[in-house]
Parts: structure tokens; C-alpha cells; sequence
């Protein structure tokens, strides 16, 4: 049995465990070793060997440090009451439109994944304070829970965020070029919401009645209140992409002053700092469990020379290079069905970075293959977190709306769904979107 057949059938079995519900990490690890040791006809030396290497890799390593600070500073963020002044500021501005505390709420989890990075943080966290609100205004259910289960996604889309960081360290990729290039993207998918809410609610006007408008003195103090916290993003962005500090000091910049604006403010007492910290601890050992897990898993794949073979044997099949893209995009969406974000970028990542990046698109050259590739990996697994049957994002929702089926805020969010696919497309033929800034800052 050849080295790509027995890898095939590795992650053939993996997927059947996933669907059997059994913990990613422990799928990973039982794929990789059966691999391993299947290749090494049955000795567990080599496994063992490459399990203690892989671990002591990857707790060691440097650029993964990032992780926690980010999670920390999201942390700090839900913990801290930082949710509730961007819901009020931007609902000071627009709360008095038709539909406008729904508009509100997405700009809010878009300025909240600007310090979250986290897409079930963002909509957990967004959903506790916007929700009750939207609800007592007499919001329908369907749009309200709707609104935020897809505008959550935009924790994972607008940088810092955590898969990107996982992509980046898969890929060797910069981690300060993907934070800019998926500024432009988080943006336009902001503003795609706003449009489909627009839309919604005027095709049906009670779904979102406008509110009082606000006076302008309340008006001005609510955006004076967020100012801190849209420095705390400009200090991490502009701090990695300036260089004058890597991701790992911005992260800690940033988390550093999310807790002390928190604390400021008097929402961050003895008991939210220890929930805090509990919460990334809790976070981090999820990831990096998941992260050697994979690793092991990658690891095998690469002994039996799976991912190889069918990227050679994409680049000779003479496929359309788009055929391609659009092949993987649908198998991104049909996996959102039975797994995670963050169990799909490790997955798949290293098979199908190296099928792409044998790949012409648009004449492109590998770096910038390499970001676009990121962004749109990101985009359609941020996809995974709102459809039906997975959808934690919608799981998230219902269970802070127990009023609202769960079949209103699934059907509620089609049209945001729509919205992403356009978004999509447009950025696979418009790759600018996302690397135009990259290049302009360069």
C-alpha cells in the first residue's frame, strides 16, 4: 500500500471519527498515530520519538505566545463592561434609524473583534449587552438574534485575530501582513450586514422600528468613552505592521492597557481579573492541545506524502486554477457542517496551502497568493460559524435568546449568508481587497 493511500485513508478515518463526534484533538492524535505507525510497520519508537519533538516544538515556540495575550485582552475586554460602551456609542449615532440598534449592534462586534479576536467571544459577549436592548425595542426575534450571530463572526475577521495567527504559523506567513490585509475584508463585511439589515427592514418595517434619537451632548460622551479602545487597536496593528514591536509585544501592549482601561472604569474587580485569566488559561490549553494534535497529524501526512502527491497531481491534472479555488472554497463550507473554525484551518491548511501555491491566479506571486489564500480560508470558515448544522455562533444566540427558535435565527440568517458569498467571490477576482493595503504600507 503506497504512503498517499495509506494517508488518505488516515484522514478518511479522521473525518468519520469528527462525525462521530469524537474530540477533535483526540481524532487528530488516534489519525496521526495510526499513520505513523502503519508507515513504520507497527514500531512505536518513531511515533514516540516525533510526539516528544512535536510538543517540546511547539510549547516553545516563540511566535505562539501571541495567543494568550490576544485571548487575554478579549478577555479583559468582555470581563471589563468594553462591550457596552461600543454598543452605546454606536447606537447614540444611529439607534434612532429604522432598523438602526441592529446597524448598531454590528458596529459594535466589528469594533469588538478589533480586541477580541475571538467569534463566539465577540457574539457571546455582544449578545448579553445588545440583545435585551433590541429585544425591549421591539426588535423581532428572528432579525435580532439573526443580526448578532452573523455579526459575531467579524471577531475572527477583524484583526487581532486567533486563526489568522494559527494560519500564519502553518504557513511561516507574516502575521502583521495578514492582520492588514484582512482590515479592508472585515470593512466590507461590516458594511454588508448594515446593507442586508437596511434591506430587511424595509421590506418589513416592524421588524426593526426606529428608536428616540439621543441628545447630541449624550451623543458626544458616548464616542469620547471608546476612544481608548480604538487606541488600543491602532497600537496593536500599527505597532506590528510599523515594526516597532513584534506580534507578541503589541499583544502584550494591548492587553496590558485593555485591563487597565477596564480596571479605570470600575468593571474589572478581584473576581472579572481571575475569570480573566481562568478564561485564558482555559482557551490556550484547548488550542495548543488542538495545535499538537495536529501537528502530529501533519506530521504523518507529510511522512506518507499525501499532501505532496495531490498537489502535483492538482498542478498536472490541467484544472482551471479558479475550478480549483472554488473546489477547496466548497469543501471549506461543506466541513463548517461537522467541525469548528479552528479545527478546519488546521486541517486543511496543509493541504491545500501547497495546491494553491502551485496554482496562476491573476499572475500573482507566491507571497501574495499566500496572504490572499489566508483571507479567503478565513472568510469562508467564518461561513462555518452561522449555517445550519454546526453554526456555534447560532447556538450561542439561542441560548442567550431562549424566546427565539432556533429555526428563526437559522432562517434569520440567510440573508447575511448571501452577503458573505458575494463578498467571497468578489475578493477571489478582486484580490486588491485584501492586498492593496498590504502594498500600499509596504
Amino acid at each position: 500500500m503506497s504512503g498517499t493511500t495509506i494517508g488518505l485513508l488516515g484522514f478518511g478515518g479522521l473525518l468519520v471519527m469528527l462525525a462521530a463526534r469524537v474530540h477533535i484533538t483526540i481524532a487528530m492524535f488516534l489519525a496521526g498515530s495510526g499513520i505513523y505507525l502503519v508507515m513504520s510497520h507497527g514500531e512505536t519508537a518513531n511515533l514516540l520519538y516525533t510526539l516528544n519533538n512535536l510538543v517540546y516544538a511547539r510549547v516553545s515556540n516563540y511566535d505562539l505566545a501571541v495567543i494568550p495575550l490576544f485571548i487575554l485582552m478579549g478577555q479583559f475586554a468582555t470581563h471589563g463592561g468594553l462591550s457596552k460602551a461600543l454598543f452605546k456609542a454606536a447606537g447614540s449615532l444611529i439607534g434612532h434609524w429604522r432598523g438602526g440598534l441592529a446597524m448598531a449592534a454590528t458596529a459594535a462586534c466589528a469594533a469588538f473583534g478589533a480586541i477580541c479576536g475571538s467569534s463566539l467571544a465577540t457574539a457571546a459577549t455582544m449578545g448579553q449587552v445588545a440583545l435585551p436592548e433590541l429585544r425591549s425595542h421591539g426588535y423581532s426575534g428572528k432579525l435580532a438574534t439573526a443580526t448578532l450571530a452573523a455579526s459575531g463572526t467579524l471577531g475572527i475577521l477583524i484583526p487581532p485575530s486567533v486563526p489568522l495567527v494559527i494560519y500564519a504559523v502553518l504557513t511561516q506567513e507574516s502575521i502583521g501582513k495578514l492582520f492588514v490585509a484582512a482590515v479592508v475584508p472585515g470593512i466590507v463585511a461590516a458594511l454588508g450586514y448594515l446593507a442586508v439589515i437596511a434591506i430587511i427592514v424595509r421590506r418589513d418595517p416592524s421588524a426593526g422600528p426606529a428608536g428616540e434619537k439621543v441628545p447630541l451632548a449624550e451623543v458626544i460622551r458616548a464616542q469620547i468613552n471608546i476612544i481608548p479602545v480604538l487606541l488600543v487597536f491602532l497600537v496593536v496593528i500599527v505597532g506590528i505592521y510599523g515594526g516597532w514591536a513584534n506580534p507578541t509585544e503589541a499583544a502584550s501592549i494591548g492587553a496590558a492597557a485593555c485591563g487597565l482601561i477596564a480596571f479605570v472604569s470600575g468593571n474589572l474587580r478581584t473576581k472579572e481579573f481571575l475569570n480573566s485569566v481562568y478564561g485564558t488559561a482555559h482557551a490556550t490549553g484547548m488550542i495548543f492541545m488542538v495545535l499538537i494534535g495536529a501537528d502530529l497529524l501533519n506530521s504523518s501526512l507529510a511522512l506518507s506524502q499525501m499532501p505532496t502527491e495531490l498537489a502535483a497531481w492538482v498542478q498536472g491534472s490541467g484544472l482551471p486554477p479558479l475550478l480549483v479555488l472554488f473546489a477547496i472554497l466548497v469543501i471549506y463550507i461543506v466541513l463548517g457542517c461537522v467541525m469548528d473554525s479552528l479545527a478546519m484551518i488546521l486541517l486543511t491548511i496543509p493541504i491545500f496551502y501547497p495546491m494553491v501555491m502551485g496554482l496562476d491566479f491573476f499572475g500573482m506571486s507566491v507571497p501574495d497568493k499566500s496572504i490572499w489564500f489566508g483571507i479567503l480560508a478565513l472568510m469562508v470558515v467564518e461561513i462555518g460559524l452561522v449555517h445550519p448544522p454546526v453554526g456555534m455562533n447560532l447556538y450561542v444566540i439561542n441560548k442567550i435568546a431562549k424566546d427565539v427558535p432556533m429555526s428563526d435565527t437559522a432562517w434569520g440568517v440567510m440573508p447575511f449568508l448571501a452577503s458573505d458569498f458575494l463578498r467571497i467571490v468578489a475578493l477571489v477576482f478582486f484580490p486588491v481587497l485584501c492586498l492593496g493595503l498590504v502594498h500600499a504600507l509596504g
